[in-house]
């Protein structure tokens, strides 16, 4: 015990002078506290909810009260159908379970992300000389899933998601958490049909690629260059055939045994990094 007394005191931190000061040189590329609110805000009333799409507000998804009737309902089903925002009809009890506020059978939840037209995302990217690649998205419904592939496309250089309006998970709080912010990077594009936005893609020099297990090709095989799309489907069902249909080219992921398959984020991170190979290190 007298030889543990005997220790020297420990310096107070201002006194230690012997170990370097540890400084962060480098700039971060997100911010470690993402600006977006944990909290689900909501747009609740039909003149509320006509001002804020009037005034341009993103808007996730509109629930509207089954059978409800009255003035308004009708300007909102067109501006919604017009500017593709999803539209649910719910029973007045799923409303009044969200607020105790005098809902008028209208509820919207408001978006962390703008959603752009395609065209207008096409556009741009050229614009900018940049080739185009982006990345379409199938029946993904896991929203962790959905953010780590954001990531991907933001780190690979990649500059568009596209997501149909229904059948997709939403780009919630979880999603942005999952993507490490790099949704505030991306153009994200929703679509009321994804064999509509494939014809627009054509029609704009864009090919389409859809991954499947039994193609003759490899990823590494082929020409990612050139404008490109590519599908990922859903992990149990995979790209839907009437879809899988529209692409140009079919490609597979080698792996070195016979396990099932990658997980839907981490094959789009496989492509999307074989694209950025290509473009940044071509093959002389």
């Amino acid at each position: 015990m007298q030889e543990r007394n005997n220790r020297p005191e420990r310096p107070e931190r201002s006194d230690r002078s012997g170990r370097p000061e540890r400084k962060f040189n480098g700039q971060r590329r997100f911010s470690p506290r993402p600006s977006f609110t944990t909290e689900r805000k909501f747009i609740i009333g039909r003149q509320p909810l006509i001002e804020s799409l009037e005034s341009g507000a993103n808007i996730e998804k509109i629930l509207l009260q089954k059978n409800a009737q009255g003035e308004g309902l009708d300007e909102i089903k067109q501006f919604a159908k017009t500017h593709t925002i999803p539209v649910q009809f719910v029973p007045i009890e799923k409303l009044n379970g969200m607020t105790k506020a005098n809902h008028q059978g209208v509820l919207a939840f408001i978006s962390n992300v703008k959603y752009l037209d395609l065209q207008e995302v096409i556009d741009f990217v050229v614009t900018k000389g940049e080739t185009p690649l982006f990345m379409m998205l199938d029946g993904v419904t896991d929203v962790r899933n959905i953010g780590a592939i954001s990531r991907s496309i933001h780190c690979c250089g990649a500059q568009a998601l596209i997501i149909p309006d229904k059948g997709v998970g939403a780009l919630n709080e979880e999603a942005f958490k999952s993507s490490a912010g790099a949704l505030e990077h991306i153009h994200v594009v929703r679509v009321t049909s994804l064999l509509k936005a494939v014809d627009d893609l054509h029609m704009n020099g864009i090919q389409v690629f859809t991954s499947e297990m039994r193609a003759d090709k490899n990823v590494h095989e082929l020409d990612l260059t050139i404008p490109s799309c590519i599908i990922m489907g859903d992990e149990g069902r995979g790209v839907q055939p009437y879809l899988a249909k529209s692409a140009d080219y079919f490609f597979k992921i080698p792996m070195a045994t016979n396990f099932d398959s990658f997980n839907v984020s981490v094959a789009a991170g496989i492509i999307l990094y074989e694209a950025m190979k290509q473009r940044l290190f071509p093959v002389k």
